[in-house]
């Protein structure tokens, strides 16, 4: 029976925090990849609290696109990327959902084969991405993989790239792994992606250049937020124990 629900091939959701410089050139790019496909679509973006002209931007682009299938949601305080996308997903209508980051360093040219992977064999797709390497990203590209041996060691896992941000779901599949998932902030990736997988979801890792863009200035603080994420691997780990 058909989910009267899904109106869309495809709900894109951009989270956004902090974007404003980069906002209308990236959101151009998306929009110029998606009206090349034969995809019906919608855009959700989810504004996090930004404390630059991120509000203000997205505001007038949804305001000139009255034609477009656009919504905003916007957050009255910032709980990170892994709210902001479970907000989006709630909302959206789509058969397939999918967010990317809008620093677009995986580009959005790639849109398509992760909406098709998911359309017909798989119920996620995910990036695995496959670094520009630099001195300048030396200390992130270091910090990246040792977090990938962490992750396998303690939750056992063979998926190479969990954190991505760069993953399209079968609507229907992944709500209720959703449910579960617990995790607000860049942790939720990882959380998401082990509890896909240990419900037997059918995952499909998709290689991708990855350029990073060093003239942004990351959100991601290396040294807290790693040692973050060490933590929230413990913890997570107990959590799947103590359910056996």
């Amino acid at each position: 029976m058909k989910d009267m629900r899904e109106k869309f091939d495809l709900s894109l959701i951009i989270p956004c925090y902090n974007e404003g410089s980069i906002f209308k050139q990236s959101v151009k790019k998306v929009f110029s990849v998606l009206e090349q496909t034969d995809f019906s679509y919608e855009v959700i973006f989810v504004e996090d609290k930004s404390q630059d002209r991120t509000r203000t931007v997205l505001k007038q682009m949804v305001k000139n696109n009255p034609r477009r299938n656009l919504t905003a949601i916007y957050h009255e305080k910032n709980y990170g990327r892994g709210k902001a996308v479970t907000d989006g997903i709630l909302l959206a209508k789509g058969r397939v959902v999918g967010f990317i980051d809008i620093d677009l360093e995986i580009p959005p040219d790639y849109i398509p084969r992760f909406v098709n992977a998911v359309l017909k064999d798989f119920d996620v797709a995910v990036a695995h991405r496959v670094y520009d390497f630099s001195l300048r990203g030396l200390a992130r590209w270091i910090s990246s993989k040792s977090y990938v041996r962490l992750r396998k060691w303690f939750l056992g896992t063979n998926l190479e790239d969990t954190e991505a941000g760069y993953k399209f779901f079968k609507r229907k599949k992944i709500l209720p792994v959703l449910k579960e998932t617990q995790a607000q902030g860049w942790f939720w990736d990882t959380e998401i992606m082990i509890r896909a997988s240990l419900r037997g979801l059918k995952i499909i890792e998709i290689p991708t250049v990855f350029i990073r863009n060093l003239e942004k200035q990351s959100t991601v603080r290396l040294l807290p937020d790693s040692i973050d994420y060490l933590i929230k691997l413990f913890q997570f780990r107990q959590k799947m124990k103590d359910k056996q």
